[in-house]
């Protein structure tokens, strides 16, 4: 490439990022116009909340983030809790938006963004509980050994995981050690270890999910298993629309997006992860008084 051509791929890019920082400065002169979010998805990573989330924003009632072009999430309450409330709210439509919405469909617009590493944070419930203590939270949990394994395989394809699988999870504790004392000592903290290597500590639910049942009333969650989402996804969806407040809205097709199928796990280490997970999993379906269609 010769650096007339540089230059020419170069100058779109700057010029997209002058207009985007643009909107975002927009989105936060008006942010008193720009009410908080009605729900979160919460969980789990590699669990099916980029399918989920696609079919949200699918409803003519569920504006997208502002501006369109960001994706599920503003990753306020783990990464950038810093940026204060102003820059939160300016992610969302404003009530003159959302009321056009309502008279054009006639019924109630929900907002919300999916972010699966809200429930592993050790802060984000409370941080929620605080700003927006109605909200409701839907949380998608998949087999965790499944889960494990799509998580490696996708870090695998970024190409941040240098080792293979059985070596990844023997190292997850030396990789994340004191990441999630940090996280609590230092609110300004994002650690990238603890979201990228944390492949066994994930599938441990029930402990992430304690802060969130003692700070919310149950009706204020719903738990999914992945596994009925994608076997079930148009009766899982509307479940799903009912929990938000939303009208029955039938999608044309729920396709599976961002799926990483977790075929070539070596059988010792399915078998150790298996072992491993029984008691929590058990733990969590009490807890829950649910049933799991796991390993």
């Amino acid at each position: 490439m010769t650096v007339k051509d540089r230059i020419k791929s170069v100058a779109p890019r700057a010029a997209r990022e002058q207009v985007r920082e643009l909107m975002v400065r927009y989105g936060e002169r008006t942010s008193d116009h720009r009410p908080l979010p009605d729900f979160l998805v919460i969980g789990t990573k590699r669990g099916g909340t980029t399918s989920l989330w696609r079919y949200l924003i699918q409803h003519p009632l569920v504006p997208r983030l502002f501006p369109a072009w960001n994706t599920k999430t503003s990753h306020y309450f783990e990464e950038n809790w810093s940026r204060g409330e102003a820059w939160y709210r300016s992610h969302f439509p404003t009530r003159r938006q959302r009321a056009a919405l309502e008279r054009k469909h006639g019924g109630p617009s929900k907002v919300g963004e999916a972010a699966p590493l809200y429930m592993f944070h050790p802060l984000v419930a409370g941080r929620v509980a605080d700003l927006i203590p109605q909200a409701r939270m839907i949380v998608l949990l998949r087999d965790p050994v499944e889960r494990a394994y799509s998580h490696w395989k996708e870090r695998r394809g970024e190409g941040v995981e240098p080792l293979d699988f059985a070596d990844a999870l023997a190292a997850e504790e030396s990789r994340t050690a004191g990441e999630r004392e940090r996280l609590l000592a230092d609110p300004g903290y994002h650690s990238e270890a603890y979201d990228w290597y944390t492949y066994r500590a994930r599938g441990r639910y029930l402990e992430h999910l304690e802060p969130w049942l003692d700070r919310f009333d149950r009706s204020q969650l719903l738990f999914v298993a992945s596994e009925t989402l994608y076997r079930r996804p148009a009766e899982t969806y509307a479940q799903i629309l009912r929990f938000i407040g939303l009208p029955s809205y039938e999608l044309p097709a729920y396709d599976v997006f961002n799926d990483r199928p977790s075929k070539g796990m070596d059988e010792d280490v399915r078998a150790e992860l298996s072992a491993y997970y029984k008691p929590f999993n058990a733990a969590l379906a009490d807890r829950l008084g649910m049933t799991f269609d796991w390993s």
